[in-house]
């Protein structure tokens, strides 16, 4: 089980929250975990500002030399070379989906979990470019003037990414950005082409996929801003999305959510409507890889609503952005929350079963079928988990509809 750990800028290998020992332990599995260049450090493309030999992707490159060890030497800790899953939350299922591009990944690995990310699109070359650009603008340096970055201390380097951090967009998403923020991009050679917006990549067809996101990813954001988000009202909740719906589409899509989920707060509406663009996406991820009629995709939901409330607020946390991490390597504390060691239980066999036979099965789980267009079959992960069909249809049909 090589994992790939969430963040384009920063983040860890050797992260506590990511230790495989447990996982290994309960699942007979071998984890392995990289470190690999990230940022300014790994992302900067200067070949097309110098017509130099300057590699692209460097960060991904250095997880496909990772993947490549793997290959050639897991056997030696009693890993199973001809059978290799590829996973990754958040950034790391953006570089999953990156791995899933990549022709000269495709014979290391044979299956993949892409989550709490929809990559469909990856940064065009030209951005890059354009933000390489920006980068020595702002170290004073010119195209001619690469050579003197090797002179240039790691410290400053990072001084000038953390500068930029607000002025770029996650290096992932649809539309393409013309300037993105350091991570995978589609340089034509290492990554040639976008991940699952054109469908997904012919090599990586026989290759069953897992895709899904937890229920309150944007509740994880929040976490880190003025607590007033979760306690707004009517009024609060239009307002807070007045900066992306406007008009009627504002009124239209608090409608549909407010009929979709009746009991919701208005701070609940607000962390479902900002949640749902991730949903959406991981659907069209899987109907890419549907569409190829090969090997399989399955879809999940993180569905645990973790009672504990956030600090100070009477909101309960629920299941947001990263809530997975503990629980599919089973580094939870010995805690008593209800439900929270049993959702970990299933949730790590699931993807072990998944690991070791392509097929995400775990006892005390119910038949997970395959996702399709015609049944949408999704996995609701709980304390109790089971199969939901076309899970919040109206919410997806909002979404379909709204498409250009």
């Amino acid at each position: 089980m090589f994992y790939n750990h969430g963040g384009y800028m920063i983040g860890s290998g050797s992260a506590t929250g990511q230790d495989g020992t447990r996982l290994a332990q309960r699942h007979d599995v071998v984890v392995v975990e990289s470190h690999h260049r990230l940022g300014l450090l790994g992302y900067l493309f200067l070949g097309d500002l110098t017509g130099g030999d300057h590699a692209a992707n460097q960060g991904m490159l250095d997880i496909l030399a990772a993947l490549r060890w793997t290959a050639e030497n897991i056997a030696n800790f009693g890993g199973d070379p001809d059978n290799i899953m590829v996973w990754g939350e958040s950034g790391g299922g953006a570089k999953t989906a990156a791995v899933y591009t990549m022709p000269a990944a495709s014979r290391l690995f044979h299956k993949a979990s892409i989550e709490s990310a929809a990559p469909l699109r990856f940064p065009r070359r030209a951005g890059a470019t354009n933000r390489a650009r920006r980068t020595l603008e702002l170290l004073g340096l010119t195209a001619r003037d690469t050579g003197k970055l090797h002179d240039i201390p790691a410290a400053r380097l990072l001084e000038i990414q953390q500068s930029e951090a607000a002025n770029g967009v996650a290096p992932w998403g649809d539309p393409d950005p013309v300037l993105p923020g350091f991570g995978a991009f589609v340089d034509g050679h290492v990554i040639p082409r976008h991940p699952f917006a054109d469908g997904a990549a012919p090599f990586s067809a026989g290759k069953p996929l897992m895709v899904g996101t937890c229920r309150d990813e944007t509740v994880f954001f929040s976490l880190f801003g003025p607590p007033d988000i979760f306690r707004i009202d009517g009024a609060g909740l239009r307002s807070r999305l007045s900066g992306t719906y406007q008009g009627a589409e504002l009124d239209r899509i608090i409608d549909t959510f407010r009929k979709s989920r009746p009991d919701a707060t208005p701070a609940q509406l607000y962390f479902a409507i900002t949640t749902s663009p991730i949903w959406r996406d991981a659907i069209k991820i899987a109907e890419a890889k549907q569409a190829q009629r090969r090997a399989p995709v399955y879809m999940y939901h993180l569905a645990y609503p973790d009672p504990t409330l956030v600090p100070g607020m009477d909101f309960p946390l629920g299941s947001p952005h990263a809530a997975d991490i503990p629980l599919k390597f089973t580094t939870l504390s010995s805690d008593a929350v209800p439900g929270r060691q049993d959702t970990s239980r299933h949730m790590s066999a699931l993807w072990a079963g998944f690991a070791r036979t392509g097929h995400p099965a775990a006892p005390g789980a119910p038949h997970w079928p395959a996702y399709t267009s015609k049944s949408r079959a999704t996995m609701w992960i709980d304390a109790e988990c089971k199969v939901v069909h076309d899970l919040d249809k109206a919410e997806r049909l909002y979404w379909e509809d709204r498409r250009p």
